[in-house]
């Protein structure tokens, strides 16, 4: 028996059932898992005890791994990235990578060890929020670009350049329109601050209606796939911080939509 497709909510996310990741997989089964990831955008593998090895194998059949920006590490350690509680960057609704040239593609989530109560992820389908707009809102943002300042170490003179990605993107495999926009957003290219805040603003909070979400209780040993091009998510904080929370997530590298943003103003 093949493997079988279990939606999990009307907007997005689906589990994939019949399926053991700790082995290779066949072509035709790895393309009908990718066929359910690119059509419900979240995936759940269960039951996935993986080894490191597993874990970054299974990646790379969705594309080359990202890793961490350390050279000083082994090949593992560099490919997986450790998650021990969701940070405060994670408690924001976003997309992997959008603050960089070169956003993530996918990334692929593992519950490792959790508590029993809370601790969720919740995802939005980016997708169904740009379908869900009206035809102005859609003619005033298309072609408008949003602009994402980093910081690093801290200290202003670190600081990396500002980059800037379209608020409304084509999916490169399914050719579908998103909206591309979190609360890592600052302002819209060409605007200023003041003026761009009522626009994102409200593109935020219209994207994160319950009708366009999943939020998914973990278990130990989830795998959750979710595809960085048109979904947001945000780790929800709501569990004992006395309780181990261990996940370990890997990373896809995608294409490159983003630009060194000079503010003119």
């Amino acid at each position: 028996m093949g493997l079988q497709v279990r939606q999990l909510s009307y907007a997005l996310g689906a589990e994939i059932i019949g399926v053991d990741i700790r082995k290779p997989l066949d072509d035709q089964s790895f393309s009908e898992l990718h066929n359910a990831f690119l059509q419900y955008c979240v995936i759940l593998i269960r039951g996935q005890r993986l080894t490191q090895d597993q874990h970054i194998a299974f990646t790379m059949r969705f594309g080359k791994v990202r890793p961490k920006p350390t050279e000083h590490l082994e090949a593992s350690e560099r490919e997986i990235n450790t998650v021990n509680s969701p940070v405060n960057s994670a408690q924001i609704w976003h997309s992997d990578g959008s603050m960089t040239l070169i956003p993530t593609a996918a990334s692929l989530l593992r519950g490792v060890e959790l508590p029993q109560v809370g601790g969720d992820t919740m995802f939005a389908n980016m997708y169904l929020a740009y379908e869900a707009l009206s035809e102005g809102m859609k003619k005033l943002i298309d072609g408008l670009d949003g602009v994402y300042f980093g910081t690093k170490g801290g200290r202003f003179e670190e600081r990396p350049p500002a980059h800037a990605h379209p608020l409304v993107k084509v999916h490169p495999e399914t050719r579908r329109k998103s909206l591309y926009i979190g609360e890592k957003v600052k302002q819209i290219a060409g605007m200023t601050a003041e003026e761009s805040k009522p626009v994102l603003q409200f593109l935020c909070d219209h994207a994160a209606r319950p009708q366009f979400c999943y939020r998914h209780q973990w278990r130990n040993d989830d795998l959750l796939v979710w595809d960085n091009r048109c979904t947001n998510h945000i780790a929800v904080g709501d569990y004992d911080r006395t309780k181990i929370r261990h996940m370990e997530r890997t990373n896809v590298t995608g294409t490159q939509s983003g630009y060194v943003y000079h503010d003119p103003l």
